[in-house]
């Protein structure tokens, strides 16, 4: 089984995030299926005191975010590594509604946020 990717811990310390068993509970999976669903790209995790957590943002009622699996294979499509996707979905852009491109998606203008981050790319 291959390694799980993870991004370096550059949020806030105030950014919550959620331990896998939170994320499994939460989406309705087992431990297994979440750390599938990090090995192909559809959520980011960071080591925090030794454990794995995944940013409480990236999830909603339904599950993983609308838009998140998608803005995260456009930016790895980019060549962006974890840590820089992790930066960018955190930085404050005023043009963006939200702010940052992770509360634009929260709000449901995933279209915006992949569109800027299909930009980046060129």
């Amino acid at each position: 089984m291959s390694a799980i990717p993870v991004a370096d811990d550059v949020l806030d310390a105030d950014v919550a995030v959620l331990s896998l068993a939170e994320v499994a509970d939460a989406v309705g999976q087992s431990e297994n299926k979440v750390r599938r669903m990090l090995r192909d790209g559809h959520l980011i995790a960071v080591r925090r005191e030794g454990q794995l957590v995944v940013p409480a943002d990236f999830l909603s009622k339904g599950g993983v975010l609308k838009g998140l699996p998608g803005t995260i294979t456009v930016l790895s499509d980019s060549g962006y590594n974890r840590t820089e996707m992790l930066r960018w979905l955190y930085s404050e852009d005023e043009s963006l509604p939200g702010v940052t491109p992770i509360n634009a998606l929260r709000t449901n203008h995933g279209t915006e946020v992949k569109r800027r981050a299909q930009a980046m790319a060129f």
